[in-house]
């Protein structure tokens, strides 16, 4: 989805981890965390969060006013959840926010719920570290946002084919061109939302480097909150990314 410094800080809030939450917004979609036996919910920061089976990393986006929204990097230690970084400057849709299952392509609109954090993509040679799946882009690669590809809502490359990559981009197949936002995507960080293709729902929902303004539908962070979290999410921790109001 196309995109548009604050000081780190180390927080000490511990949160309980059966504290009780309100009703989380329905994500609908199969990609969202499972509401399985295996789940628990939490308000984490004042967002609603459900968790799968291991989870102990959650990235929690709560808004706060317009498209800005505070962005934060939880843990669990022990019984309790530690905020170990918060952004004060993070960013979502130009579109406002919508409940998942009803989200529609090019609205600019930004999921609520919860969703799992599953790769990487950037300008880096390598990951910085991380430990999730990483992949540095290069030239000739897209987010395929065409309704009519088998690999909508994938990464693609041109030469690998399989998509309209030459439509114009006030098309609503076209795709997104990476290199065309390498401040964007220095770090991004690729959630599972749509990840089983429902068309024309959207495509390209990540969480990545602040741009000017809103966003096209992502969540965006400072730069540095993107690098030391792209170091710190670990797929053994089955880490999310919860949405709010």
């Amino acid at each position: 989805m196309n995109p548009r410094t604050a000081p780190a800080r180390v927080l000490g809030t511990l949160v309980p981890a059966l504290l009780l939450c309100a009703p989380l917004a329905a994500a609908g979609s199969a990609d969202a965390v499972p509401t399985a036996r295996t789940a628990d919910r939490v308000t984490l920061g004042g967002v609603p969060v459900r968790l799968g089976a291991g989870t102990t990393q959650v990235v929690t986006v709560d808004h706060t006013r317009g498209w800005h929204a505070r962005v934060t990097f939880w843990v669990r230690r022990g019984d309790g959840w530690v905020a170990s970084m918060r952004a004060r400057d993070g960013r979502t849709g130009y579109g406002g926010l919508v409940v998942g299952s009803r989200r529609h392509q090019g609205t600019g609109t930004t999921p609520l719920g919860t969703y799992r954090l599953i790769s990487v993509f950037g300008t880096h040679r390598d990951d910085g570290g991380g430990a999730l799946p990483y992949r540095r882009i290069r030239a000739g690669d897209y987010w395929v946002e065409d309704n009519g590809s088998a690999y909508y809502n994938r990464y693609r490359s041109k030469r690998q084919g399989g998509f309209r990559w030459w439509l114009a981009s006030n098309d609503e197949n076209s795709s997104e061109r990476l290199r065309d936002y390498p401040v964007q995507y220095e770090w991004s960080v690729v959630t599972a939302f749509n990840r089983s293709q429902v068309r024309h729902r959207g495509a390209g929902i990540f969480l990545h480097v602040n741009g000017s303004g809103a966003t096209a539908g992502c969540v965006s962070a400072p730069q540095w909150f993107l690098r030391r979290a792209v170091a710190r999410l670990d797929p053994a921790r089955r880490p999310v990314i919860a949405i709010g109001r």
